[in-house]
Protein backbone atom coordinates (compact mmCIF):
# COMPACT_ATOMS: atom_id res chain seq x y z
CA UNK A 1 0.00 0.00 0.00
CA UNK A 2 1.18 3.49 -0.82
CA UNK A 3 0.46 6.42 1.46
CA UNK A 4 -0.11 10.02 0.48
CA UNK A 5 -0.08 13.23 2.46
CA UNK A 6 -3.50 14.66 3.16
CA UNK A 7 -3.03 17.85 1.20
CA UNK A 8 -0.17 19.80 2.71
CA UNK A 9 -0.72 18.40 6.20
CA UNK A 10 1.69 16.00 7.80
CA UNK A 11 -0.90 13.22 7.96
CA UNK A 12 -0.36 10.25 5.65
CA UNK A 13 -3.34 8.17 4.56
CA UNK A 14 -3.63 5.08 2.38
CA UNK A 15 -4.23 6.00 -1.24
CA UNK A 16 -7.11 3.53 -1.26
CA UNK A 17 -9.47 3.65 1.70
CA UNK A 18 -12.57 1.78 2.81
CA UNK A 19 -15.87 3.56 3.32
CA UNK A 20 -19.06 2.51 5.07
CA UNK A 21 -21.61 4.32 2.90
CA UNK A 22 -24.66 2.19 1.88
CA UNK A 23 -22.95 -1.03 2.98
CA UNK A 24 -22.08 -1.31 6.66
CA UNK A 25 -25.05 -1.42 8.98
CA UNK A 26 -27.48 -1.90 6.11
CA UNK A 27 -26.56 -3.84 2.95
CA UNK A 28 -24.04 -6.15 4.65
CA UNK A 29 -24.09 -7.76 8.09
CA UNK A 30 -21.59 -7.28 10.90
CA UNK A 31 -19.59 -10.42 10.08
CA UNK A 32 -18.95 -9.32 6.50
CA UNK A 33 -18.15 -5.79 7.68
CA UNK A 34 -15.58 -7.19 10.10
CA UNK A 35 -14.06 -9.36 7.38
CA UNK A 36 -13.74 -6.38 5.04
CA UNK A 37 -12.29 -3.99 7.60
CA UNK A 38 -9.76 -6.51 8.90
CA UNK A 39 -8.65 -7.54 5.41
CA UNK A 40 -8.29 -3.89 4.39
CA UNK A 41 -6.25 -3.19 7.51
CA UNK A 42 -3.99 -6.19 6.89
CA UNK A 43 -3.52 -4.98 3.29
CA UNK A 44 -2.26 -1.64 4.57
CA UNK A 45 -5.40 0.48 4.49
CA UNK A 46 -5.34 2.92 7.39
CA UNK A 47 -8.14 5.32 6.40
CA UNK A 48 -11.69 4.19 7.18
CA UNK A 49 -14.47 6.60 6.25
CA UNK A 50 -17.86 6.95 7.93
CA UNK A 51 -20.65 9.42 8.70
CA UNK A 52 -23.28 9.91 11.36
CA UNK A 53 -26.06 9.54 8.77
CA UNK A 54 -24.90 6.23 7.28
CA UNK A 55 -27.50 3.58 8.16
CA UNK A 56 -28.80 6.03 10.77
CA UNK A 57 -25.71 5.60 12.90
CA UNK A 58 -25.45 1.83 12.55
CA UNK A 59 -22.47 2.11 10.20
CA UNK A 60 -20.50 3.84 12.93
CA UNK A 61 -21.60 1.28 15.50
CA UNK A 62 -20.55 -1.64 13.30
CA UNK A 63 -17.17 -0.09 12.50
CA UNK A 64 -16.64 0.76 16.15
CA UNK A 65 -17.01 -2.88 17.15
CA UNK A 66 -14.25 -3.87 14.75
CA UNK A 67 -11.69 -1.11 15.29
CA UNK A 68 -11.71 -1.59 19.06
CA UNK A 69 -9.55 -4.65 18.44
CA UNK A 70 -7.04 -2.72 16.29
CA UNK A 71 -4.24 -0.33 17.36
CA UNK A 72 -5.96 3.06 17.39
CA UNK A 73 -2.77 4.95 16.55
CA UNK A 74 -2.48 3.07 13.25
CA UNK A 75 -5.94 4.09 12.10
CA UNK A 76 -7.32 7.22 10.47
CA UNK A 77 -11.03 7.31 11.28
CA UNK A 78 -13.43 9.86 9.87
CA UNK A 79 -17.03 10.86 10.30
CA UNK A 80 -19.26 13.65 9.04
CA UNK A 81 -22.00 15.99 10.22
CA UNK A 82 -24.84 17.87 8.53
CA UNK A 83 -27.81 15.64 7.68
CA UNK A 84 -30.72 15.17 10.13
CA UNK A 85 -29.75 12.79 12.93
CA UNK A 86 -31.87 14.14 15.78
CA UNK A 87 -35.42 15.36 16.31
CA UNK A 88 -36.34 19.01 16.17
CA UNK A 89 -35.24 22.03 14.13
CA UNK A 90 -31.69 21.88 15.49
CA UNK A 91 -31.19 18.20 14.71
CA UNK A 92 -29.44 18.92 11.41
CA UNK A 93 -27.09 21.42 9.80
CA UNK A 94 -23.79 22.93 10.91
CA UNK A 95 -24.84 25.02 13.87
CA UNK A 96 -22.53 24.91 16.87
CA UNK A 97 -25.27 23.06 18.75
CA UNK A 98 -25.77 20.32 16.18
CA UNK A 99 -22.05 19.80 15.50
CA UNK A 100 -21.28 19.62 19.23
CA UNK A 101 -24.07 17.15 19.94
CA UNK A 102 -23.54 15.07 16.82
CA UNK A 103 -19.84 14.44 17.36
CA UNK A 104 -20.50 13.17 20.87
CA UNK A 105 -22.82 10.54 19.42
CA UNK A 106 -20.36 9.63 16.67
CA UNK A 107 -17.52 9.18 19.18
CA UNK A 108 -19.76 6.99 21.32
CA UNK A 109 -20.84 4.79 18.42
CA UNK A 110 -17.30 4.45 17.07
CA UNK A 111 -15.94 3.76 20.55
CA UNK A 112 -13.10 6.25 20.25
CA UNK A 113 -12.02 9.39 22.09
CA UNK A 114 -11.27 11.34 18.93
CA UNK A 115 -11.75 11.42 15.17
CA UNK A 116 -8.78 11.88 12.91
CA UNK A 117 -10.91 13.55 10.23
CA UNK A 118 -14.25 15.33 10.61
CA UNK A 119 -16.16 16.51 7.54
CA UNK A 120 -18.93 19.05 7.13
CA UNK A 121 -21.07 16.75 5.01
CA UNK A 122 -22.66 19.60 3.02
CA UNK A 123 -22.60 23.39 3.05
CA UNK A 124 -25.18 24.90 5.39
CA UNK A 125 -26.66 28.15 4.04
CA UNK A 126 -28.43 28.73 7.37
CA UNK A 127 -25.23 28.84 9.44
CA UNK A 128 -22.55 31.54 9.07
CA UNK A 129 -19.24 30.09 7.90
CA UNK A 130 -17.60 31.88 10.86
CA UNK A 131 -19.65 29.74 13.25
CA UNK A 132 -18.59 26.55 11.50
CA UNK A 133 -14.89 27.48 11.46
CA UNK A 134 -14.85 28.51 15.13
CA UNK A 135 -16.73 25.36 16.17
CA UNK A 136 -14.33 23.06 14.30
CA UNK A 137 -11.37 24.89 15.79
CA UNK A 138 -12.85 24.39 19.25
CA UNK A 139 -13.22 20.63 18.63
CA UNK A 140 -9.55 20.49 17.66
CA UNK A 141 -8.57 22.36 20.83
CA UNK A 142 -10.67 19.92 22.84
CA UNK A 143 -8.86 16.98 21.25
CA UNK A 144 -12.06 15.54 19.78
CA UNK A 145 -10.87 15.89 16.18
CA UNK A 146 -7.43 16.29 14.61
CA UNK A 147 -8.32 17.68 11.18
CA UNK A 148 -11.53 19.09 9.75
CA UNK A 149 -12.75 19.46 6.23
CA UNK A 150 -15.72 19.62 3.92
CA UNK A 151 -17.70 17.38 1.58
CA UNK A 152 -19.43 18.57 -1.58
CA UNK A 153 -18.67 22.23 -0.88
CA UNK A 154 -18.04 24.66 -3.72
CA UNK A 155 -14.51 25.99 -4.11
CA UNK A 156 -15.68 29.48 -3.20
CA UNK A 157 -17.20 28.20 0.05
CA UNK A 158 -14.02 26.36 1.00
CA UNK A 159 -11.94 29.42 0.17
CA UNK A 160 -14.21 31.56 2.37
CA UNK A 161 -13.77 29.16 5.31
CA UNK A 162 -10.02 29.12 4.75
CA UNK A 163 -9.90 32.91 4.69
CA UNK A 164 -11.87 33.23 7.93
CA UNK A 165 -9.58 30.73 9.65
CA UNK A 166 -6.48 32.67 8.58
CA UNK A 167 -8.06 35.98 9.58
CA UNK A 168 -8.65 34.80 13.14
CA UNK A 169 -5.57 32.55 13.43
CA UNK A 170 -7.68 29.41 13.49
CA UNK A 171 -7.09 26.04 11.84
CA UNK A 172 -8.49 26.00 8.28
CA UNK A 173 -10.08 23.03 6.52
CA UNK A 174 -7.54 20.41 5.51
CA UNK A 175 -9.56 18.25 3.11
CA UNK A 176 -12.56 18.14 0.81
CA UNK A 177 -14.50 14.97 -0.05
CA UNK A 178 -16.09 15.31 -3.50
CA UNK A 179 -17.78 12.79 -5.73
CA UNK A 180 -15.31 12.01 -8.48
CA UNK A 181 -15.33 9.40 -11.22
CA UNK A 182 -15.14 9.13 -15.00
CA UNK A 183 -18.70 10.38 -15.43
CA UNK A 184 -18.52 13.15 -12.81
CA UNK A 185 -15.43 15.24 -13.40
CA UNK A 186 -15.92 18.91 -14.15
CA UNK A 187 -16.22 20.27 -10.60
CA UNK A 188 -13.14 18.45 -9.37
CA UNK A 189 -10.89 19.04 -12.35
CA UNK A 190 -11.80 22.65 -13.12
CA UNK A 191 -12.79 23.99 -9.71
CA UNK A 192 -11.43 21.93 -6.82
CA UNK A 193 -8.06 20.87 -8.23
CA UNK A 194 -6.76 24.46 -8.57
CA UNK A 195 -8.04 25.22 -5.06
CA UNK A 196 -6.37 22.11 -3.66
CA UNK A 197 -3.06 23.22 -5.13
CA UNK A 198 -3.30 26.83 -3.94
CA UNK A 199 -4.57 26.14 -0.42
CA UNK A 200 -3.04 22.73 0.21
CA UNK A 201 -6.39 20.96 0.45
CA UNK A 202 -6.36 17.15 0.17
CA UNK A 203 -9.08 15.44 -1.87
CA UNK A 204 -10.58 12.20 -0.52
CA UNK A 205 -12.89 11.21 -3.34
CA UNK A 206 -16.01 9.06 -3.14
CA UNK A 207 -18.02 6.91 -5.59
CA UNK A 208 -15.03 6.02 -7.80
CA UNK A 209 -17.11 3.40 -9.64
CA UNK A 210 -20.20 5.58 -10.15
CA UNK A 211 -22.16 3.43 -7.68
CA UNK A 212 -21.12 0.27 -9.51
CA UNK A 213 -21.85 1.41 -13.07
CA UNK A 214 -18.13 1.47 -13.91
CA UNK A 215 -17.70 -2.15 -12.84
CA UNK A 216 -19.71 -3.28 -15.85
CA UNK A 217 -22.18 -5.21 -13.71
CA UNK A 218 -25.10 -3.33 -15.30
CA UNK A 219 -24.01 -3.73 -18.92
CA UNK A 220 -26.70 -6.35 -19.55
CA UNK A 221 -29.35 -4.99 -17.21
CA UNK A 222 -29.82 -4.91 -13.44
CA UNK A 223 -28.90 -8.29 -11.92
CA UNK A 224 -30.87 -9.64 -9.00
CA UNK A 225 -29.24 -8.88 -5.67
CA UNK A 226 -27.23 -5.95 -7.01
CA UNK A 227 -27.36 -2.58 -5.30
CA UNK A 228 -29.61 -1.10 -7.98
CA UNK A 229 -32.15 -3.90 -7.48
CA UNK A 230 -32.76 -2.88 -3.87
CA UNK A 231 -35.83 -0.78 -3.17
CA UNK A 232 -33.83 1.52 -0.89
CA UNK A 233 -31.43 2.23 -3.76
CA UNK A 234 -34.02 2.87 -6.46
CA UNK A 235 -32.48 6.28 -7.13
CA UNK A 236 -29.47 4.49 -8.63
CA UNK A 237 -31.48 3.39 -11.66
CA UNK A 238 -31.40 6.97 -12.90
CA UNK A 239 -27.60 6.74 -13.15
CA UNK A 240 -27.68 3.59 -15.29
CA UNK A 241 -28.20 5.07 -18.73
CA UNK A 242 -27.56 3.76 -22.21
CA UNK A 243 -24.97 6.49 -22.76
CA UNK A 244 -22.98 5.39 -19.76
CA UNK A 245 -23.29 1.69 -20.49
CA UNK A 246 -22.02 2.26 -24.04
CA UNK A 247 -18.93 3.94 -22.66
CA UNK A 248 -18.37 1.27 -20.00
CA UNK A 249 -18.39 -1.37 -22.75
CA UNK A 250 -15.64 0.54 -24.56
CA UNK A 251 -13.72 1.01 -21.31
CA UNK A 252 -13.89 -2.74 -20.76
CA UNK A 253 -11.97 -3.20 -24.02
CA UNK A 254 -9.22 -0.96 -22.62
CA UNK A 255 -9.22 -2.89 -19.35
CA UNK A 256 -9.10 -6.22 -21.19
CA UNK A 257 -6.04 -5.07 -23.13
CA UNK A 258 -4.33 -4.35 -19.80
CA UNK A 259 -5.50 -7.61 -18.26
CA UNK A 260 -7.41 -5.84 -15.50
CA UNK A 261 -11.06 -5.30 -14.57
CA UNK A 262 -13.02 -2.22 -15.55
CA UNK A 263 -13.29 -1.32 -11.87
CA UNK A 264 -9.52 -1.44 -11.44
CA UNK A 265 -9.07 0.76 -14.49
CA UNK A 266 -11.53 3.32 -13.12
CA UNK A 267 -9.82 3.48 -9.71
CA UNK A 268 -6.32 3.60 -11.19
CA UNK A 269 -7.49 6.45 -13.44
CA UNK A 270 -8.26 8.42 -10.26
CA UNK A 271 -5.08 7.44 -8.46
CA UNK A 272 -2.95 8.89 -11.25
CA UNK A 273 -3.84 12.38 -9.99
CA UNK A 274 -1.51 13.78 -7.36
CA UNK A 275 -4.21 16.04 -5.91
CA UNK A 276 -6.19 12.96 -4.87
CA UNK A 277 -5.02 11.98 -1.38
CA UNK A 278 -7.21 8.89 -1.18
CA UNK A 279 -9.89 7.12 -3.21
CA UNK A 280 -12.67 5.93 -0.91
CA UNK A 281 -13.95 2.54 -2.04
CA UNK A 282 -16.85 0.41 -0.87
CA UNK A 283 -17.48 -3.32 -1.03
CA UNK A 284 -20.13 -5.85 -0.16
CA UNK A 285 -17.88 -8.90 -0.37
CA UNK A 286 -14.21 -9.74 0.00
CA UNK A 287 -13.60 -10.37 -3.70
CA UNK A 288 -14.70 -6.81 -4.52
CA UNK A 289 -12.37 -5.37 -1.90
CA UNK A 290 -9.42 -7.39 -3.20
CA UNK A 291 -10.18 -6.27 -6.73
CA UNK A 292 -10.28 -2.63 -5.66
CA UNK A 293 -7.06 -2.84 -3.68
CA UNK A 294 -5.22 -4.27 -6.68
CA UNK A 295 -5.98 -1.09 -8.64
CA UNK A 296 -2.92 0.67 -7.25
CA UNK A 297 -0.65 -1.80 -9.00
CA UNK A 298 -1.65 -0.69 -12.49
CA UNK A 299 -1.34 3.09 -12.20
CA UNK A 300 2.10 2.96 -13.80
CA UNK A 301 0.57 1.32 -16.88
CA UNK A 302 -1.59 4.35 -17.63
CA UNK A 303 0.72 6.01 -20.14
CA UNK A 304 -0.17 9.00 -22.30
CA UNK A 305 -1.45 6.90 -25.19
CA UNK A 306 -3.76 4.88 -22.98
CA UNK A 307 -5.04 7.98 -21.19
CA UNK A 308 -5.77 9.58 -24.55
CA UNK A 309 -7.70 6.47 -25.53
CA UNK A 310 -9.78 6.76 -22.37
CA UNK A 311 -10.40 10.45 -22.98
CA UNK A 312 -11.62 9.68 -26.48
CA UNK A 313 -14.19 7.30 -25.00
CA UNK A 314 -15.32 9.82 -22.40
CA UNK A 315 -15.17 12.87 -24.67
CA UNK A 316 -18.36 14.75 -25.54
CA UNK A 317 -20.26 12.86 -22.87
CA UNK A 318 -22.95 15.20 -21.50
CA UNK A 319 -22.87 13.23 -18.25
CA UNK A 320 -19.32 14.43 -17.63
CA UNK A 321 -20.83 17.77 -16.64
CA UNK A 322 -21.69 18.02 -12.94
Amino acid sequence: MHYRRLGQSGLKISEISLGAWVTMGSQIDEDISRELILHAYEAGVNFFDNADIYARGQAETVMGKVIKDLPRERLVISSKVFWPTMEGPNGRGLSRKHITESIEQSLKRLGTDYLDLYFCHRFDPDTPIEEVVFTMNTLIQQGKILYWGTSEWRASQIAAAHGIARQYNLIPPTMEQPQYHMFHRRRVESELAPLAESLGIGLTTWSPLASGVLTGKYNDGIPEGSRASLESMSWLKGHITQERIAKVILLKEVADDLGVTTAQLAIAWLLRRKDVSSVITGATELSQLKDNLASREIVSQLDDDLLERIETILDNNPLNSD
